[in-house]
């Protein structure tokens, strides 16, 4: 069987990764192509609930979720890791361990991501919620990807817009 790759999606929480997402599972599963989501905040209640916001915390959880997508991958899926990967290190360490990663930075002010604040994670930095303490530290200091394969910026792209142009990509280099 060959790998299959993995998309790892990064960004600000709020940049619009889940939704993203989901929207192109929904099409490579329309289209019978094994497709597997993981949402890192599901994924921190699940196999992170260990672990805060701080950057080593944040670094831990990148690994954790990286080598999931490895055994998801060698069994054959392609892999949507839709994760805020706020570090140059951590996407470095999915590079890493995976022979086929996308990367797809989804792109979008803090401001906006403020704004939208889907999951609430702001609004509990603000509280300083247990847990979120790092949070806000977290999100301005996130490192822009130097070389990412695409950028999807939801700024200005609605999600369908960005979900087509990933496709192209997708379809450019093969892996569908």
């Amino acid at each position: 069987m060959t790998e299959a790759w993995t998309l790892w999606f990064t960004g600000l929480h709020g940049a619009g990764k889940s939704t993203i997402a989901n929207k192109l599972a929904e099409i490579l599963r329309k289209n019978n192509i094994k497709a597997v989501i993981l949402d890192g905040d599901e994924l921190r209640k699940a196999v992170s609930s260990d672990l805060g916001y701080s950057l080593k915390e944040r670094n831990e959880h990148m690994k954790r979720v990286a080598n999931i997508c490895k055994i998801i991958s060698e069994n054959g899926a392609i892999t949507i890791a839709s994760v805020a990967s706020p570090t140059e290190k951590s996407r470095q360490y999915a590079k890493k361990i995976l022979k086929r990663v996308l990367l797809v930075y989804v792109k979008c002010s803090l401001e906006t991501c403020k704004k939208r604040d889907v999951k609430g994670h702001y609004k509990k930095s603000e509280k300083m919620e247990s847990g979120f303490e790092h949070f806000k530290h977290g999100s301005l200091n996130y490192e822009e990807p130097k070389n990412p394969d695409i950028v999807l910026n939801t700024e200005i792209e609605s999600a369908d817009e960005s979900v087509t142009k990933l496709i192209t990509k997708l379809k450019e280099m093969g892996i569908i």
